[in-house]
Formats: structure tokens, C-alpha cells, sequence
């Protein structure tokens, strides 16, 4: 048995939730967690300021296996500049084209929240698009040096080193004094499968460096006499992460938001005026926050291109319940075929822990239980897999008909802007927070106890190891991209496209062919393209209030031919109706060149589009072009021929 604490509750409690350097006499201990490295005679004394313990050898390891094991994962990026993410290529292309509209508002003085580059005339809302501007306008040099491919790979591969290193410090410097504690929990937060899967396409969700010290500095607004100053920070930060990703930022708000209700109602009596001193320094930074966010918001949710939710199929995106137990195939212990059947996609397995991780977790709360923030964040990471199942909660892939809370929440304004499926995503921070006050008590154990130091180790390792080894991350799935056709990186497509004209790629770009972005990406942005991979909202003349997002641009009957044709439907009959309809939207488009590479299907889209222009197209850098020019700026211009079937 331990000795009897000699600490008070609200003291133990302190220690768990922040050790905030208080004015408080010295005699009195500020943390009941010492630092393991420190001397026998330093035992009991306050805790050291975070920014006062320098880093040593220990935490220069420690960042550097954040470094070493992001390299890990993405190397088959950098092996292979040749190739792109197997899982979700659609969404690398689609951020590499937003690194280069970032490096383009720097550049070009490009108005930062909105771009008709892509989706011409219509354009794209970028606030509405996750456009990573905090991201991508300080790697302006890197884009314009190496291009938005090389830009993209560095992107992931520092978000997920930053975002080990940010977790490992703040968990080091605030919540444990155990550097091996610290370590272990950022490692989870760094690298759960949740976060491996998201990094096959998402860097926007696993750049979550500034999560940490977000949940750092919330904590300290509590703090006496610097209500403003620690306002003004947590508001800069605020700012930051919202030009990161919102979608995390929500999580994070939500998460926080229950953890310190709880927290002010079992202080309430120990802790008086806490809540007061908390809440003057949330003013102050929701104030400064709402203020500079103002209009950046107001062009997401009232500005062109705007949305009103997403589509009503997304939003059914629920969690398996039996993912939670399962093992994500980003694991050296998931299989496929399992996880096939219980996630969307490979890029939204959120909730696959393990066995051994559900177990560990459930004993971590029975062993801390007497702590109220213990107790707080078990409650969060429930709560954020009951959100996650989504409207109707399936098990191994059945519908068991039963309502998920998800079910009132999809048509909540904002909440109807969530993917219900990433809420699990967010316990992994819970999780890993919770591992690093597991470690801590195990280690204080051992230093209380000397005799059960030998029992306490063997089974702290056997515990860890058995629920975080199975998890262990495999490296990033790639395959070779098609290359952008010379006849973009000779700039030879600057001889149809001006101002007044754009390249209209056949298929149009969208979630199954997002090539096109990459040209436009490559060129810097100068050439501008019809169509779109992007999140748009729905044109339906049934239906003219209904704007909810699409992924796509609305259907055009040229585009839907074509994709139509990709997708293995034969030619219909080319007539003189076809071709009318293919001028007015070659005229809508104002394109300059029509744009065919070597793919799936090209020949058979090559014959359907040489039977609507009525003239076939020249093999010009690797890509088969109709120059239409004559007929999208003559007005009187027709186009007829003989029906063919």
C-alpha cells in the first residue's frame, strides 16, 4: 500500500490539471507528481515552471524520435517523388493546389479567401475549403522552390513531427514531471491510428501542434492578475489553429468546454473566484478571437460558393461500435478486409484502438478514479464515441436500428458542417493524456514502494506494451501519379489560355480525376481550369434553397458525359442537340483549349468530343488539345454534323 498522501484533494487535483506557478508560499507543494530525475533533497519542493526547466539531452532524444519516426511514415513520399498517397490521392492533389494558392496570395497579392483558379467562373470559396493559409503562406519559399509536390510531402511529414514534439513538451512541462511519461503519451497523440490514417491525405487534421498548447494555455486563464495577457495568447492561438483546420478546432473547444465545466463544479468550494478569473480571461480571448475571425467566418458561411452543411450521406458517417475493439489496417496488427467493413474509407478509420488499448483504458480510469479530472476525461472520450457512431449505430457492419445522439445533433447548424466519424478521432488526445498520468503513477509508485519497484515496472511495461505494440504504424501506402503533361510544364497551354479564357481537362476534374489541379497547382495558378475537386454548394433548379455542399461542381451535360464515358458507359449518340449543349457549356466555361491525356477510356472520350467539335485535336506535349477558341468567342458560331451512333 501507499504511505497516506500528505497532500489535501484540491492539491492532487492540481497537480492533474495544471501546474500553473502560482503565488502560492513556497512551503507549500505545487505538484504531488515529482520529477523522478531529480535529487532526494529536491523531493517535495515546487515544481518548476515549464519554461524554467531547460531542455536537456533527454528531450532533444525524445523530439527527435517525433522527427525520425514522421520521416518513417512518409518515406515512401520522398523515395518516390514520382508517386502519391494510395489512399486518398484526390485530397493531396486537392492541398497541393492550396499550397500553391497560398504561395500565390503572397506573390501575387491574390485575395486570400476566395479563387476562380479552379471551378471557373464559378470559383471556390477557400474558407469554406479548408484552405490552410497558416500553413501555406509560410512555406511560400519551399512551393516556389520545389513545387507544391515536394511542399505537400514536407507538410505532412512536419505536421506529424511538430505535432509529436508539441505534445511531448507541453505533457513534459505541465501535466508530468516524467520525461518517459510525457514521451509515451505524446507518441499516442502523435501516431494513434486515427492520426495515421488521417495522414494518408489529410495533413490539415494531423497538424495538430497547436492543440496542446491550446489546451495549456485554456488552463491557464485561471490564473490571478493576468486575465488580458493570457487572453491575448490564447486568442493568437485561437486565430493560428483556424486557419489550420476548424473541424479540430471545434473538437478541441467542445472537449475543453466539458472538461473545465466539470472541473469548476468539483472546485467550486476549494477553488473560489477560479471561475471568475477563468472566465475574464475567456472574454478576453473569445473578444480579440471574434474580432480578427469576423470576416474570414462571414465569407465561409454568407460568401460566394458558400455551403449550408454537408451532404446528407456524410453526415450519416458513424463509427462502427465494433471498430473500437478492432485494429486499423494503418496498424502492424489491423487487417483490410476488417477494417474495409467497418470504416468508410481507408482516411477515416478513427476509432480502431484494440483490445488492449479499450482494456488498459478502462483499468487507467479504475486506478485514478479518485481524481475528478481522471473522471472528466473518461467522460469526454465516452461522450466523443457516442457522437461518433453517428445518426443509426451499426455493429460490425449491421445496423442495429438504434439512434445514435448524432441523430439530434446532423441538423444542427455548424454540427451539420462535421463529419460524425471524427469525433472518435478526438479521444485519441484523451487517451494520450490519460497514458501519460498512467505512466507517472506507476513511476511514483515504484519510488514510494522500493520493495514492489521490480513488480510495479514489469507490469506497467506488459500493460503498455500490449495495447500500444499492436498499434504500432506501418508506412504510408503510395503509387506512381500520372505525370503533368508537358504540354503544362513547357508552357505550351500559355498560347490558348489568357485572362479571358481557361483549359477544360477531360474529364473535368473531380473526386475520381483531381490530375487537373495538380497542372494548375504546377503553373503556379496562372492557368485557371473549369471543374473542380472542392467542397460547393448544390445548384438543383428542383430545389433552389437546398445548399448543401457537393464535392464536385454541379452536373453540366458535357461533364457528366465524359465522366460518364470514364466510367466504362458506351458513346451515346452524338447529334446536333449534344453539340449544342457542348458549346453553351464550352462558352460557360469561356474555355480556350479542350484537354485529353492519356488514361481510361481516352480513346473512347477522344471519338465522343471529335464527333461534338466536328474537327479533331492535335497531339501537343502529351495531350491530345481542341483549340475552341473560334467557337467560344464568336457568337454566331454552331455546331452541326451527322448524327452518330
Amino acid at each position: 500500500m501507499l504511505p497516506p498522501r500528505q497532500v489535501t484533494e484540491a492539491e492532487e487535483l492540481e497537480a492533474e490539471l495544471i501546474a500553473l506557478g502560482t503565488d502560492a508560499p513556497t512551503t507549500t507543494p505545487t505538484s504531488v507528481e515529482p520529477d523522478v530525475e531529480a535529487a532526494p533533497d529536491q523531493v517535495g519542493r515546487p515544481a518548476k515552471r515549464w519554461w524554467r526547466r531547460r531542455p536537456d539531452w533527454r528531450d532533444v532524444l525524445a523530439a527527435a524520435t517525433f522527427v525520425v519516426v514522421a520521416f518513417y511514415l512518409t518515406a515512401p513520399l520522398w523515395l518516390n517523388l514520382d508517386h502519391q498517397l494510395r489512399d486518398d490521392p484526390q485530397d493531396q492533389a486537392f492541398f497541393e493546389w492550396m499550397l500553391a494558392h497560398g504561395a500565390r496570395v503572397l506573390t501575387d497579392g491574390a485575395y486570400p479567401f476566395f479563387s476562380d483558379r479552379m471551378n471557373y467562373p464559378d470559383g471556390v470559396n477557400m474558407m469554406a475549403n479548408t484552405s490552410v493559409l497558416a500553413i501555406s503562406l509560410p512555406m511560400t519559399p519551399v512551393t516556389l522552390l520545389f513545387g507544391p509536390h515536394v511542399s505537400f510531402n514536407l507538410f505532412l511529414t512536419l505536421a506529424l513531427a511538430l505535432t509529436g514534439i508539441s505534445w511531448y513538451f507541453v505533457l513534459s512541462r505541465v501535466f508530468v514531471s516524467s520525461r518517459l511519461a510525457a514521451w509515451v503519451g505524446a507518441l499516442f497523440c502523435t501516431f494513434a491510428p486515427s492520426m495515421v490514417s488521417h495522414a494518408g491525405g489529410h495533413p490539415n487534421i494531423v497538424s495538430q501542434f497547436l492543440v496542446p498548447l491550446i489546451i495549456w494555455r485554456t488552463l491557464r486563464l485561471r490564473q490571478p492578475g493576468r486575465g488580458v495577457r493570457n487572453g491575448l495568447i490564447m486568442a493568437a492561438l485561437l486565430i493560428w489553429q483556424a486557419f489550420i483546420n476548424l473541424e479540430v478546432l471545434f473538437m478541441t473547444a467542445v472537449g475543453l468546454g466539458v472538461f473545465c465545466l466539470v472541473m469548476a463544479i468539483s472546485r467550486r468550494k476549494t477553488h473560489r473566484g477560479e471561475t471568475r478569473r477563468f472566465l475574464r480571461g475567456l472574454s478576453v480571448a473569445g473578444t480579440v478571437t471574434l474580432a480578427v475571425l469576423a470576416y474570414p467566418l462571414s465569407v465561409q458561411f454568407f460568401g460566394p460558393q458558400s455551403y449550408h452543411g454537408l451532404p446528407e450521406f456524410v453526415r450519416n458517417f458513424g463509427a462502427d461500435l465494433g471498430s473500437f475493439t478492432a485494429y486499423s489496417s494503418h496498424s502492424v496488427a489491423g487487417n483490410a478486409v476488417v477494417a474495409e467493413r467497418l470504416a468508410q474509407n481507408p482516411a477515416e478509420e478513427n476509432a480502431f484502438f484494440g483490445w488492449g488499448l479499450v482494456i488498459l483504458f478502462v483499468g487507467l480510469l479504475v486506478w485514478m478514479r479518485r481524481s475528478a479530472a481522471v473522471l472528466a476525461l473518461g467522460g469526454i472520450a465516452v461522450l466523443f464515441a457516442a457522437m461518433s457512431l453517428g445518426p443509426r449505430i451499426f455493429l460490425n457492419g449491421i445496423n442495429t436500428g438504434i439512434p445514435g445522439i448524432w441523430a439530434v445533433l446532423h441538423s444542427v447548424p455548424v454540427l451539420n458542417s462535421a463529419v460524425p466519424t471524427r469525433w472518435a478521432m478526438a479521444i485519441a488526445p484523451v487517451v494520450g493524456i490519460l497514458l501519460a498520468l498512467g505512466v507517472q503513477r506507476a513511476i511514483d509508485l515504484t519510488r514510494a514502494q522500493p520493495a514492489a519497484r521490480g513488480p510495479v515496472r514489469v507490469a506497467m511495461i506488459t500493460a503498455v506494451a500490449m495495447a500500444l505494440v499492436p498499434l504500432v504504424p506501418v508506412q504510408l501506402a503510395t503509387t506512381p501519379m500520372a505525370p503533368v503533361p508537358e504540354f503544362v510544364t513547357s508552357g505550351a497551354w500559355k498560347q490558348f489560355v489568357d485572362d479571358d479564357h481557361t483549359v477544360v481537362a477531360l474529364p473535368l476534374p473531380d473526386s475520381s480525376y483531381p490530375d487537373p489541379l495538380r497542372w494548375t497547382a504546377m503553373t503556379g495558378q496562372d492557368m485557371r481550369i473549369a471543374g473542380a475537386y472542392a467542397l460547393l454548394p448544390n445548384q438543383n433548379p428542383l430545389n433552389p434553397t437546398d445548399r448543401t455542399a457537393l464535392f464536385s461542381p454541379p452536373w453540366r451535360p458535357t461533364s457528366g458525359l465524359m465522366a460518364s464515358i470514364r466510367q466504362g458507359n458506351p458513346i451515346p449518340e452524338i447529334n446536333d442537340t449534344r453539340r449544342e449543349m457542348t458549346l453553351a457549356d464550352l462558352r460557360y466555361w469561356k474555355a480556350g483549349a479542350v484537354v485529353l491525356t492519356p488514361q481510361v477510356r481516352d480513346i473512347e472520350m477522344l471519338r465522343a468530343m471529335t464527333g461534338l467539335l466536328g474537327f479533331q485535336p492535335t497531339w501537343t506535349g502529351g495531350a491530345w488539345v481542341w483549340d475552341v477558341r473560334h467557337l467560344v468567342d464568336d457568337p454566331n458560331a454552331v455546331l452541326t454534323g451527322p448524327d452518330i451512333g
